[in-house]
């Protein structure tokens, strides 16, 4: 019913230079109303969501809330009209204090009721059960519970239209769990909510309705119930998805063919918490940290790579022993790492997507001997071309670009090192399924080529479908392992669980 329409947004266009992000397209959110916006990176959900949050500009179309035409200029016009949104990359101040983040912002005052401010937030935290504390600074909190304050916040201000972009991204199953049920609290209460993800199950769990957008376009409006997963993925790659049963991995283990391992580590221990642990990378194989959030599956290659202190240990690269306690001198040993969090150690925002392409072989060469603007182009252009990378051009700043595409940005600048040894952690993690997918295959195609790979994924179905070889961790220490056919979800989920691996990994 038209009384129940709490958004629309008719007929929308925004352009950036070189690309249009959004053509003549059309959404709508109704009262008590779960809706995915759903496609691939690059689709045009966040220019959207943007557009409508004032960040953005539309450059034609309208825009209603409750049927009334309205102009928004700014974010904080948008939360002054009812509009709360939660976006991927958490955008909080991590030198705030819990409370001080969730209510910065929100009223015109010239003092401060700290006791009120804290009490509130006190209060709210606790509904919601969050373990975090009013006055405890942000930047102690872990990752998830960030992501879990940023939704506080949002749900806190009597929004009608909340946007949720990739809230789950960090969050483990139990505080998924808790965040579906306040999304159907809300929903019972009459909010629009407004959810993007690229986990395809928590779409059929939550959402009642689909949105899908293709190359900035709307492909079509579906309800959840009538639309099978395949016909999604279908609609927001524009072909049938047969490429993930064209991924093979090789079930005979590359240690029983290539003899000493590239990398060996025993005793291997560093100052963020992870317990001394044994492991090995051998050429052309695919090895994985498998656990659940918070297992030390980052902390373990953290400590591979010497990105955090590592405090123990002996390792051998090729057969001969090395010192590596910083990136640094892993990278001189032919070792490459994409972090999990491509905002605070992959992309730097201000640099072109030349320039954060070419980052790390310029490290490896030095500052004062610097790549010609030639040499540059070419580097970027050869890696823009092979991952197919989605920009207007390579001066373009990455910051622009679709969270999909600073990923691919990331790993070209490892490649371009050409490492013998690469590790991948979360590279595939809030992209869309299409890019999954070209990354897969990518991990497996340099794996046969003979590069050592280190994967890490909090999708298990991904781990088993790349990977030779697991080693299972919880509680920042490793539990089991498990290697080629016996590397199934029920297997993986057993050894958490139990502790117990069916081999030494």
């Amino acid at each position: 019913m038209e009384n129940d329409i709490v958004l629309s947004m008719r007929n929308i266009d925004k352009e950036f230079p070189g690309v249009k992000a959004l053509v003549n397209v059309d959404f709508t959110l109704r009262k008590g109303e779960i809706r995915a916006l759903m496609g691939e990176n690059g689709a045009g959900k966040s220019t959207l969501i943007k557009v409508l949050t004032g960040v953005h500009h539309k450059d034609s179309g309208q825009i209603n809330l409750a049927n009334k035409p309205v102009i928004i200029k700014s974010p904080q016009e948008a939360q002054n009209m009812g509009i709360s949104t939660v976006y991927q990359e958490i955008t909080l101040c991590p030198n705030l204090t819990v409370a001080e983040n969730m209510f910065i912002g929100r009223g015109k005052y010239n003092f401060v009721n700290w006791r009120v401010m804290e009490k509130r937030a006190k209060e709210l935290l606790d509904s919601l059960g969050i373990p975090a504390k009013p006055k405890q600074q942000l930047s102690s909190c872990s990752l998830a519970v960030q992501q879990m304050v940023a939704i506080a916040r949002a749900v806190d201000m009597e929004c009608k239209v909340l946007i949720l972009d990739e809230p789950t991204s960090s969050l483990d199953e139990q505080e998924v769990a808790k965040l579906f049920s306040l999304m159907r609290d809300l929903r019972d209460r009459g909010v629009g909510i407004v959810f993007v993800t690229h986990f395809l199950e928590q779409v059929y769990e939550v959402c009642d309705t689909i949105t899908v957008l293709r190359n900035g376009k709307l492909i079509g409006d579906y309800t959840t119930k009538d639309l099978p997963t395949v016909e999604l993925i279908a609609k927001m790659m524009g072909k049938a998805l047969s490429d993930l049963s064209e991924l093979r991995k090789k079930d005979v283990l590359p240690s029983e063919e290539s003899g000493l391992p590239f990398y060996e580590a025993s005793g291997l221990s560093s100052d963020a918490g992870v317990k001394p642990f044994a492991f090995k990378a051998f050429k052309g194989e695919v090895s994985g940290f498998a656990g659940l959030l918070g297992s030390g599956r980052s902390e373990s290659v953290r400590a591979i790579f010497g990105a955090d202190g590592v405090t123990g240990g002996k390792i051998n690269i090729a057969g001969k022993p090395v010192k590596i306690t910083k990136p640094i001198d892993a990278m001189k040993q032919g070792i490459g790492y994409l972090s999990e969090d491509r905002k605070v150690d992959g992309i730097v925002a201000d640099l072109s997507v030349r320039d954060n392409i070419i980052l790390a072989l310029q490290v490896l060469k030095g500052f004062f001997k610097p790549f010609s603007r030639s040499e540059a182009e070419a580097f970027a252009d050869k890696y823009i071309k092979l991952l197919g990378i989605k920009t207007a051009s390579a001066n373009t700043p990455i910051s622009s670009l679709s969270g999909g595409n600073q990923q691919k940005v990331i790993l070209a600048r490892w490649l371009l090192t050409h490492p013998e040894y690469l590790i991948l952690d979360e590279p595939t993690r809030g992209i869309d399924v299409g890019t999954k997918v070209d990354i897969q295959k990518l991990v497996l195609k340099l794996a046969e080529e003979g590069m050592s790979i280190t994967f890490i994924s909090s999708e298990i179905e991904e781990m088993v479908r790349t990977c030779s070889r697991l080693v299972v961790m919880r509680d920042r220490n490793v539990v089991g392992g498990l290697a080629g056919s016996e590397i199934t979800q029920d297997n993986i989920m057993r050894t958490i669980a139990g502790g117990e691996g069916v081999t030494n990994a």
